[in-house]
């Protein structure tokens, strides 16, 4: 067995799946009044705000493990909030005052916080890693 790499390719090889095929039609369908929607729409958002297949890839996996994709994510001990968990959460504000709200702000808060502390959204993966916090 061999590993996919990059969003595209992993595309490919499930749409060329027969399991693949026959498990994603009978998938259900999210739409924007569905709570199961707002993930799916913030990685819709990043996946066009991030030109790098390696750098979403990396941003990708630490929303993933800091919040499951869910912009409204509050830690109940810290008070850290949405997509990349800021803490305070108000830092987010920077990017916009939306920032409760708008999974895009959250992204943009999130990526420039990346490149400004660790270089870019990979080397907060390693980071994370190495940590299992960034």
């Amino acid at each position: 067995m061999h590993r996919i790499r990059g969003r595209k390719a992993l595309v490919a090889a499930l749409a060329g799946s027969a399991a693949a095929t026959t498990a994603l039609s009978f998938a259900p369908v999210a739409t924007a009044a569905t709570p199961e929607a707002a993930p799916t729409k913030s990685r819709a958002i990043a996946d066009k705000m991030i030109k790098s297949d390696a750098q979403f890839e990396c941003f990708s996996h630490i929303v993933e493990r800091e919040s499951s994709w869910d912009h409204t994510a509050q830690n109940a001990s810290s008070g850290a909030y949405g997509l990349v968990q800021a803490l305070p959460a108000t830092k987010m504000a920077t990017a916009g005052s939306d920032w409760r709200t708008n999974p895009k702000t959250q992204i943009e808060w999130g990526l420039d916080y990346m490149k400004e502390r660790y270089g870019s959204a990979c080397d907060a993966w390693s980071f994370w890693q190495a940590n299992n916090w960034y």
